[in-house]
């Protein structure tokens, strides 16, 4: 007779209702006036009778709390742990809660009684990425997914009686042998004004110097985890590259303050981190300093050029996958539902004071300062970053007397989703990596 509804605004800002299903009468759960809460899981207590949700309300976290339909009281249930709660169930006799928690980008599954909230003893899992967390039908059991380095996905359970756990499933790698992928180092570095920065490193076997390519997340609002991504461990394996993946300012999962510091005017802050990486790469005597790459895509893609732009002199170049080239012309011709979502990360471009500062730290009008090797790739259909981005980043560095890889594939949107382009684009990426990256050969 009720439904929850959520309402997302944005990375920082959403809203809870309850629908009277007779009446189509809404309800906003734990309503604040003026005050912007983020909001993730949402759902009923077994008795009906409270909500329990995630949000970031009086912490830096997604936490868990428990609301009270009839008088409104909250009850912190994950509020002592400093990470994000990412899954989460409830046993079918309504008396614990499990649920996992993103800690450094690795998985942690915590039990909890929801009578006092104490700890119930729970697994200890390999670093990776879960997901699914449920419990059995009988409640002695949870059972979920887990991805790691080594791991494209498998089914796992946890005997709540016996403490066992075990993994139900070997996920097919055809024919790969997964004792030789590369298990992610974390490490931390700091950026320009003193704050530490996240990041994890897969470096191949043997003593270097290793060339470099620092992969960067999209979204903004992405994170990078301890999960499986096989083609890193074919650059590590293969091509013999350490690759570097930061979670650089404007990350989840790092809580709600890290999230908003390259917000609007605050947006080339994430590209110093990159600059602040390439110093921390220059440090290290197992890399090579001389021999770093950049790579990402959507927004990363942008990362990709903001730091061709800004970095040039200290990088052998740069693969840009469906990359925004200027702000102002992504949020003019991005698809209209998205415009008003990606200007609450971005910044307003009919701000004249906003448009402005987009103009000035667009790629597109810096391209004069590209002057290495440059691999640009895009979707001819993409809704999301129009191909036009592409195209003119395309047409402004050529004109600047550089010579861009180019690869458009007419079939496909935000990204390659076919098998066949995905093996095409790989297989062309790898080229440019040993003609540009391992060979040294001129632009």
């Amino acid at each position: 007779k009720r439904l929850l509804i959520q309402q997302y605004v944005s990375a920082s800002e959403g809203h809870i209702f309850e629908c009277d299903i007779a009446s189509g009468a809404l309800t906003e759960i734990n309503k604040q006036d003026g005050v912007k809460i983020a909001y993730g899981y949402a759902g009923y207590a077994p008795d009906g009778k409270s909500v329990i949700y995630t949000s970031d309300e009086g912490s830096k976290f997604q936490t868990l709390t428990r609301y009270a339909i009839e008088g409104g009281a909250k009850t912190s249930i994950s509020g002592d742990i400093p990470w994000d709660v990412e899954a989460g169930d409830i046993s079918p006799d309504g008396s614990l809660i499990a649920f996992s928690v993103n800690a450094n980008g690795a998985s942690e599954v915590h039990i909890r009684k929801l009578a006092d909230n104490s700890e119930v003893a729970g697994p200890k899992l390999p670093p990776g990425e879960l997901g699914g967390l449920e419990f059995s039908p009988d409640g002695t059991k949870l059972g979920f997914g887990l991805a790691s380095a080594k791991s494209a996905g498998d089914a796992w359970s946890f005997d709540l009686a016996t403490g066992g756990l075990t993994r139900w499933t070997e996920s097919e790698l055809g024919g790969l042998n997964a004792d030789t992928f590369i298990e992610p180092e974390l490490f931390t570095y700091k950026s320009f004004d003193g704050r530490e920065i996240p990041a994890f490193i897969y470096k191949p076997s043997g003593a270097g110097p290793f060339p470099v390519v620092i992969n960067i997340h999209g979204g903004p609002e992405g994170q990078e985890r301890p999960s499986f991504a096989p083609i890193w461990q074919y650059w590590v394996n293969e091509l013999g590259v350490a690759v570097v993946v930061p979670n650089v300012r404007g990350s989840a999962g790092y809580g709600k303050s890290y999230l908003e510091l390259d917000n609007g005017f605050k947006r080339k802050d994430s590209v110093k981190d990159i600059g602040a990486l390439l110093d921390w790469i220059g440090a290290q005597a197992d890399l090579s300093k001389d021999k770093v790459m950049v790579y990402g895509g959507s927004y990363g893609g942008y990362m990709v050029n903001a730091s061709m732009v800004d970095y040039s002199d200290r990088l052998a170049g740069g693969v840009s996958i469906v990359g925004i080239s200027s702000f102002v012309t992504f949020l003019e011709n991005t698809s209209g539902y998205r415009q008003d979502l990606r200007r609450v990360e971005y910044g307003d471009e009919r701000d004249p004071e906003m448009r402005k500062f987009q103009e000035d730290i667009a790629p597109l009008k810096n391209a004069s300062k590209i002057t290495k090797p440059i691999f640009i790739i895009h979707g001819a259909n993409d809704p999301r970053v129009p191909v036009t981005e592409a195209d003119q980043l395309f047409a402004a560095v050529k004109a600047n007397g550089q010579n861009p890889w180019w690869l458009v594939a007419l079939d496909e949107g935000h990204g390659f989703r076919k098998k066949s382009n995905r093996d095409f684009m790989n297989a062309a990426v790898a080229l440019f990596f040993k003609e540009r990256l391992l060979g040294g050969t001129p632009n």
